[in-house]
């Protein structure tokens, strides 16, 4: 446990810090959006593609990682979409319903990352890696397709859906670093040496920016829809994606990252996805900011729970 709390506690004094900056040294919402754009289009997608480029993926279990990951994302998904009636006669409407979808299904990236670079290195990067390439196109299918059908007043075609996840640059990111890693595509020295000083900023970059977009209104009286979300999110999506990684036959250091990426708060593109589609964004706020704060103490117990 000592070991996993002081793997996860540079993540979170990165997030407070962001808090803390947004409240006092930067406090406009536009100085903020420039460093998740530059995050998100170039230092994120730079990171991934150096850690995939670089790792030898002959060494981890692939698809038990990434199996038992897709599986458990599937299935939390298709849950969420079989809890719709009772949450609608419970007084959830349409566009709560899509928040406590995304806060549920998916996942904050940068916190992963870091934890498992913290736990493991570069082998923890890369299987954290995988872990992206398995859950990052579901998750966003399913909830623009979820936000489609249930918050928009304009329903979005397949084609727009498909589009939408196609023009993802993390999906991007993630697929060229793998063509590279097994074509064994060589790549000059001056690449190593950029691609390395902007990945590394990017993770303590998207730590400040999670940071700056905490909303702590209401964090005491959270809504039946974010105590719903927080539940699925923090509790049984860890259970169910370690039980299917044991199944896959995945041990050791590979189980804790896997806990490590199941384990992690909902991602805050999720906030920006609800506010441009018509879900409820308020709700999203609050269902962010009450997983990260609790994550700090759910996941070291869901990771030394693995056995670290």
């Amino acid at each position: 446990m000592v070991v996993v709390i002081a793997a996860l506690l540079p993540v979170f004094l990165l997030i407070v810090l962001g808090f803390v900056l947004k409240c006092t040294l930067m406090p406009l919402d536009t100085q903020w959006h420039g460093l998740e754009r530059l995050t998100y289009y170039v230092l994120f997608p730079v990171l991934l593609v150096q850690t995939l480029v670089k790792a030898d993926l002959t060494t981890v279990p692939v698809a038990g990682v990434g199996g038992a990951l897709l599986l458990a994302a599937l299935v939390m998904s298709l849950f969420c979409l079989a809890l719709r009636g009772p949450l609608a006669r419970a007084g959830v409407d349409g566009p709560a319903f899509t928040s406590i979808f995304q806060g549920a299904t998916r996942w904050q990236t940068y916190v992963a990352l870091s934890v498992s670079r913290n736990l493991y290195g570069s082998t923890g990067l890369a299987l954290a890696s995988v872990a992206m390439v398995a859950i990052i196109p579901l998750v966003n299918v399913f909830s623009v397709a979820v936000l489609a059908k249930y918050a928009s007043s304009e329903k979005r075609s397949t084609g727009a859906i498909v589009m939408t996840v196609v023009q993802n640059p993390l999906i991007w990111a993630c697929v060229i670093g793998i063509v590279i890693n097994v074509a064994h595509i060589p790549l000059p020295q001056i690449w190593y040496d950029v691609a390395d000083a902007l990945g590394g900023s990017s993770l303590a970059i998207g730590l400040l920016v999670t940071g700056a977009g905490l909303h702590l209104e209401g964090i005491f009286r959270p809504s039946l829809a974010a105590s719903a979300a927080l539940v699925l999110k923090l509790v049984l999506m860890p259970a169910l994606t370690v039980a299917l990684a044991v199944w896959f036959g995945v041990t050791g250091s590979n189980l804790a990252i896997v806990a490590a990426c199941a384990a992690v708060p909902t991602s805050p593109s999720a906030y920006v996805l609800a506010r441009q589609m018509g879900g409820d964004a308020p709700l999203l706020a609050q269902i962010i900011t009450l997983q990260t704060i609790l994550a700090a103490i759910t996941m070291p117990i869901v990771i030394a729970a693995v056995g670290l």
